[in-house]
């Protein structure tokens, strides 16, 4: 039998700091070939690697291994952002069940950085929150049900860290904890449920099952904000 090997090695990260130090188009053009090696093929592997795991939770999942629906653009768009650096110092694999507008809905995802590695559920409301998955389903499922969100926090706060977000004087504001109270529902923007891991887990030959048990544990918190049976 052929010993597993690891998606993810060294390179990897070594990618992203480099990256982040040498962050111009100049320096991409270079180092494109290696980019390919040690970000594209690994996590269009990792993608591979779970996407069984992810359509046994849900047949609808879209594992089609596009940019956009499964993996973060390395591309900054700079038009209207402070930071003009061209490349993202990150990537991320992407698993949600599409929403027949292409709005934002509830992900299951895993994102690498220089010296990060997360995993977790999240969901945001997008530009237009009233007609949002967010707005549509997620809050009004949480306020009919006030005790939903408790319930969450009491099987996974062990293991997950939790936080969202509302405007304050229309700055983004961050909460720290489970949005527990019903009414926080009226204004939340984002909610985040993850789990911090080292880099070296994520070049274990186990990491694959890994995140899939992460996804298992997190998919409920989609479904019930997001699918609407």
């Amino acid at each position: 039998m052929t010993k597993p090997t690891p998606v993810f090695t060294r390179e990897t990260f070594r990618f992203f700091k480099d990256l982040s130090r040498n962050n111009s188009k100049a320096w991409m053009d270079v180092n494109r070939e290696r980019y390919q090696t040690s970000i594209v093929q690994p996590f269009r592997r990792l993608l591979e690697e779970l996407s069984n795991d992810v359509l046994k939770l849900d047949s609808r999942f879209d594992v089609s291994a596009r940019t956009g629906p499964n993996f973060s653009r390395i591309n900054r768009d700079i038009r209207f952002a402070r930071d003009k650096t061209p490349y993202k110092t990150q990537m991320y694999l992407k698993f949600s069940v599409p929403v027949p507008d292409n709005g934002e809905t509830g992900q299951l995802y895993v994102g690498l950085s220089a010296d990060t590695v997360t995993a977790g559920f999240r969901i945001y409301s997008g530009g237009k929150r009233k007609g949002s998955v967010l707005a549509l389903v997620g809050q009004v499922r949480v306020q009919a049900d006030p005790g939903w969100v408790g319930k969450q926090r009491k099987r996974l706060s062990q293991r997950y860290e939790s936080y969202w977000y509302t405007t304050e004087k229309g700055e983004w504001t961050k909460h720290s904890g489970w949005p527990i109270a019903p009414e926080s529902w009226n204004r939340i923007l984002a909610w985040i449920v993850r789990r911090k891991l080292s880099p070296a887990a994520a070049t274990r030959a186990t990491f694959p099952r890994d995140i899939a048990n992460i996804f298992r544990e997190l998919y409920p918190l989609l479904r019930y904000t997001s699918l609407p049976t």
